[in-house]
């Protein structure tokens, strides 16, 4: 018998190409990997803090100050690499 992922990727094929949700998958993979890689940085990062400081304001206040600053390094880091050109030149 045979494997049906293997028949609709040859349907893909066929009928043009990728699908809409190969399509957006695709475009977000480097999203995600971003977002996974940051979110490992803040576990590490908060497990530091936790283990480092258990009492106090580092304790209390080190985690969400990590995460603002990650989530800041999200918006640098996760652009769309066609917003960084400039835009498109008009036809007249």
């Amino acid at each position: 018998m045979r494997d049906p992922v293997l028949r609709t990727e040859k349907l893909n094929k066929r009928f043009g190409g990728l699908t809409a949700v190969d399509q957006l998958t695709f475009e977000l993979s480097g999203e995600i990997l971003v977002m996974l890689v940051l979110g490992g940085i803040f576990f590490i990062g908060s497990l530091i803090i936790r283990l480092a400081f258990p009492d106090g304001a580092v304790a209390d206040y080190g985690p969400p100050a990590l995460a603002i600053v990650l989530a800041v390094a999200f918006m640098v880091l996760g652009r769309d690499p066609a917003s960084e050109s400039s835009p498109p030149a008009r036809l007249p």
